[in-house]
């Protein structure tokens, strides 16, 4: 796993330091815990996919109240919270991290909002078009003082969301594009062949991350994981 440090965009003038893990998937990979811990972040996001299905989901919810119990916590939802038909929102809860559920958080300076997969209670699949996620209260969020951040786990909903009034966003999802040929992704899941979305920065705004570990039956290639340190100094 990579240890990256990226500068804030459009960041408030003051010391800040964000720590995105992105697509856990019930595997805690070694040296995150010991990375957080030496860099002290001011919050610790996770985009969403922190489990990986009913069977497997004890390291994530372990780690994530780790992490609660430790820095500053808050999660979103991603496909893998629903997928086989399950529901993980009240466990997460349990955790102590503050689940953004379709909501939004203020704290320090810091407005920081979870936007909730279309696939919540929706039939998933490998080659299936994301569902499109709730927005109404974007509006809501969009008003709020201080420096707006957006943990939204798919990144192809950026389509949408560019329009909106948000400083951040923050995803992961696309796992990097799997596999890397010049610099070129392969295929990420809601993106198909040759996809958009899959690493570092778009639009000015969006960040995405490779993420934390690899679920993925095939290894990576050109890709490695990465945990990622938003700063402004």
């Amino acid at each position: 796993m990579e240890i990256r440090e990226v500068v804030l965009p459009n960041a408030p003038k003051r010391p800040l330091c964000l720590a995105l893990v992105a697509d856990l998937h019930d595997s805690v990979p070694v040296g995150l815990w010991d990375a957080l811990l030496e860099k002290k972040p001011d919050a610790v996001l996770f985009t969403g996919d922190v489990v990986h299905s009913k069977e497997k989901s004890e390291n994530g919810l372990r780690f994530l109240k780790e992490c609660s119990t430790r820095f500053f916590t808050c999660c979103s939802l991603g496909n893998h919270e629903f997928k086989y038909g399950a529901d993980f929102r009240e466990e997460i809860q349990r955790t102590g991290a503050i689940l953004l559920d379709d909501g939004y958080i203020k704290t320090d300076g810091l407005v920081i909002g979870g936007l909730t997969s279309g696939f919540a209670g929706a039939r998933q699949g490998t080659f299936r078009e994301t569902p499109k996620p709730r927005t109404e209260w974007l509006l809501d969020f969009c008003e709020q003082k201080g420096y707006r951040i957006l943990l939204s786990h798919h990144p192809e909903y950026f389509d949408f969301l560019k329009d909106y009034d948000i400083d951040l966003i923050l995803s992961g999802h696309a796992h990097g594009g799997q596999w890397r040929f010049f610099g070129l992704p392969i295929f990420a899941p809601g993106q198909g062949f040759f996809p958009r979305y899959t690493s570092g920065f778009y639009g000015g705004k969006m960040f995405v991350s490779r993420g934390v570990t690899n679920s993925a039956p095939v290894p990576r290639i050109g890709n490695r994981e990465e945990l990622v340190f938003l700063v402004n100094r």
